[in-house]
């Protein structure tokens, strides 16, 4: 088990975000946490990464409580972070973006280079001396991830990397997680776009009203269209 989250609550301020989410992530695996907007998805994976303190339960990273840890001990154990808004710095280039991210592994190795990140975007490399902020949303998307790959993660949490994205751009952002995954990466994706999200994992969680509603394989998932009925759809 390379992650497990057991019965978390997360607050903000006075308000009850989660209430009781458990989930389990192995290693090599793409687990997707699906759920309509507001379901609890992004505060999930900010009580992960130290960026809200959850109330109670525990989250063990390598069979380590890291509950309670800074995000920037967190990081350092091999933990990379994609957040929704994305979070360029839009006053650097590509290579500045890239470069104030390197770091090497937990291990000491470093596989992300500069070089390698560029062969697995090349419209990034294309881009090298760009400002971030006059990027595409699409290539903004793929630089964030890039940058993270640069700190050399073994967990890669992606939170709604298909956001507001072009149906094409959206089809080459799966390519490339696929890519990252293959590479040995495990990843934990939050996903609303139940296609592009079950295309690309394993197993699946469904949140909602903050709570895990849901868990099963992928597969399954798509043979109950029911189960993407109750928990996916859009209430009018």
């Amino acid at each position: 088990m390379l992650l497990s989250i057991d019965n978390m609550d997360t607050y903000y301020g006075l308000s009850h975000i989660l209430f009781g989410v458990s989930l389990q992530v192995n290693q090599g695996e793409c687990v997707c946490l699906m759920g309509r907007n507001g379901a609890g998805k992004t505060t999930t994976f900010r009580s992960i990464m130290g960026l809200a303190t959850p109330k109670s339960g525990t989250i063990h990273y390598q069979k380590m409580a890291i509950h309670g840890k800074t995000a920037h001990d967190i990081a350092h154990l091999g933990i990379g972070f994609v957040p929704e808004e994305r979070a360029i710095f839009p006053d650097l280039t590509v290579w500045e973006n890239l470069d104030v991210a390197r770091k090497p592994s937990v291990d000491g190795k470093t596989r992300w280079t500069l070089e390698r990140v560029y062969d697995f975007f090349p419209q990034l490399a294309q881009r090298h001396n760009q400002l971030g902020g006059t990027l595409s949303g699409g290539e903004q998307q793929m630089l964030t991830i890039a940058r993270t790959m640069m700190g050399n993660p073994h967990l890669l949490l992606l939170d709604e990397p298909s956001e507001g994205l072009a149906p094409l751009i959206v089809k080459s952002i799966g390519k490339l997680i696929r890519q990252i995954r293959n590479e040995g990466i495990t990843i934990l994706l939050a996903e609303q776009n139940t296609h592009f999200a079950l295309d690309l994992s394993d197993r699946v969680y469904i949140i909602d009203d903050g709570r895990i509603r849901y868990s099963g394989t992928a597969q399954e998932v798509k043979a109950h269209p029911d189960i993407i009925r109750e928990y996916l759809a859009v209430h009018q």
